[in-house]
């Protein structure tokens, strides 16, 4: 049922996206107004994304859902009155696009992030590739129904059944009940939750390959569609039947695609297969660029349609399979920010180049889709596959004092015996031990070697609070915890692990127990000292 309901919301909102372009067209614009169309409606992603999906983390998921849809209906209906009025204008409809765009960009990350609550483990795959196929089929249906709906019925038509639609998502989300989460922390406030998520990103290298291949991806092939509109209305002198009719192929060869996707992944890697549907957009694109046939434009349509789907579905379940449980809503805001913007900037680039000259606007994103074929050899997708990120069994705090949740900062140290002829293989793999602290925590991290004991390692890091300490422990996966037990062979004997907090942490002298004294009498205790030791 939910997998309707986000088809439908994804369907919905493409049509809109393409009856305001449609729209902007015959309202006057030129065509670098009618680009700005995929650019208003996906640029609120680069600024309300990782908000949302931090809120999609640390509060309830249906809740948010419903809020933000309500928030989509109202404004869908908003632009249906205006347009049946006869009160549109192109300034107005670029601020209703920009913000339908504010709410698609609050809830996609949540639609995304919902999957495994709905599955089984055993079953976890299948859902993220029919959760990705939900959001990428949509969005290619959705631009062929509306093209086909704004020649039949006009565009009012259109913005009120994405209102209408948006109600019965609404009502879906309402009858749905998720799981309550089980965690014995706090919840995350929402800065601490978009730090979290950002830091993650930072230093997650396999997430970084995945989004550098999406933005090589989506910056050029935003083109296609984007163009597609000034194509129709100038070279090919059709009406919007016929781009209606256009977009329906691209949507048939994406919905085929979807299909068949599973088969394809099978025999080739990520890797290969973002290759092949990099080569095939390219191709379409060309054909788009200087064919005057419309039905060969439509064959080329066609193909560039299952390309798309092929990419995008490729690189979303990559980026799915690098993601664990607890940053996963946030992760894919910046999986949907990097797309949302790489099609927004790709879809005004290519625009103001196609008011110079349309065809050297196909070429220049066909040269930048084959160029970036060269991210291939260095971000490579095929470490994503079989990765373990489920929670890994992790051992209690080995703490006598227990402080408040806010009180912090907290250091921890780990000490290391490493024999000489190991100490340059230990070096490095805790390069690998930085980036999880770092992903799960720390803001600093440091190791260090003993001068007395040379033989003798201190890795230090710093973590804001002790309630974002204990959630470290809750964030360890069985991958990370695979590449813990390198060096863990090499922990010293003894106090291995220590934990310290900031004395001056409010609250850090009253944690303190003394039988029979006042914590500030420790303080007024101690005898004076002229100077440092």
């Amino acid at each position: 049922m939910l997998f309707v309901a986000q088809l439908v919301s994804n369907v919905a909102a493409m049509m809109q996206t393409v009856g305001s372009a449609w729209q902007m067209g015959d309202l006057g614009g030129s065509a670098s107004l009618v680009a700005l169309i995929p650019t208003a409606a996906l640029l609120p992603v680069l600024f309300f994304g990782i908000p949302g999906g931090a809120l999609a983390d640390i509060i309830d998921r249906r809740r948010y859902l419903v809020a933000t849809q309500t928030w989509i209906t109202v404004f869908a209906a908003c632009s249906a009155i205006l347009t049946v009025a006869d009160l549109m204008t192109p300034a107005l409809l670029l601020v209703l696009t920009f913000t339908l765009g504010i709410g698609i960009a609050l809830s996609s990350p949540a639609w995304q992030a919902i999957q495994p609550d709905l599955v089984p483990k055993p079953e976890m795959s299948s859902a993220l590739a029919l959760g990705s196929l939900s959001m990428n089929v949509g969005r290619s249906i959705g631009p062929a129904m509306g093209g086909l709906l704004v020649a039949a019925a006009g565009v009012g038509f259109v913005y009120l059944l994405n209102a209408v639609s948006s109600v019965a998502v609404t009502a879906a989300l309402v009858w749905w009940r998720r799981p309550d989460a089980d965690s014995r922390l706090p919840a995350e406030t929402l800065a601490g939750a978009v730090r979290a998520g950002l830091r993650y990103g930072a230093n997650s290298p396999l997430l970084r390959a995945v989004l550098t291949r999406l933005g090589l991806f989506l910056l050029p092939g935003a083109a296609l569609l984007a163009l597609l509109p000034t194509v129709v209305r100038g070279r090919l002198s059709l009406g919007p039947a016929a781009y209606g009719l256009l977009l329906a192929c691209f949507g048939i060869g994406a919905t085929l695609t979807a299909v068949t996707r599973a088969r394809l992944s099978r025999r080739f890697t990520p890797d290969s297969t973002l290759t092949i549907a990099t080569l095939m957009l390219a191709a379409g694109m060309l054909v788009q660029a200087f064919v005057t046939a419309p039905v060969i434009v439509g064959m080329a349509l066609f193909a560039a349609g299952c390309a798309w789907t092929l990419g995008l579905t490729t690189l979303m379940i990559a980026a799915q399979s690098a993601l664990p449980w607890w940053v996963r809503a946030r992760g894919l805001a910046l999986f949907m920010i990097v797309a949302a913007g790489s099609i927004a900037i790709g879809s005004a680039l290519w625009g103001a180049v196609a008011s110079w000259s349309l065809e050297r606007a196909h070429l220049g994103a066909v040269v930048a889709l084959v160029v970036g074929l060269i991210g291939a050899r260095r971000w490579k997708l095929a470490a994503t596959v079989g990765l373990d990120l489920s929670p890994a069994t992790t051992t209690d705090l080995d703490v006598t004092l227990n402080p408040r949740p806010t009180d912090g900062p907290v250091l921890v140290t780990v000490a290391y015996q490493v024999p000489d002829a190991r100490m340059e293989a230990f070096v490095e793999a805790m390069r690998g031990v930085e980036r999880h602290r770092r992903r799960t925590g720390a803001s600093r991290w440091g190791l260090f070697r003993d001068l007395a004991a040379p033989e003798r390692f201190v890795e230090t890091f710093l973590v804001q609070s002790w309630s974002e300490h204990r959630r470290q422990h809750e964030r360890v996966t069985v991958a990370a915890d695979a590449d813990l037990d390198r060096v863990r062979g090499f922990i010293h004997h003894g106090v291995a692990v220590a934990h310290y907090l900031s004395a001056y942490s409010e609250g850090a002298l009253q944690n303190v127990d003394v039988p029979g004294e006042d914590p500030s009498s420790l303080v007024s205790g101690l005898p004076a000292v002229s100077s440092p030791p």
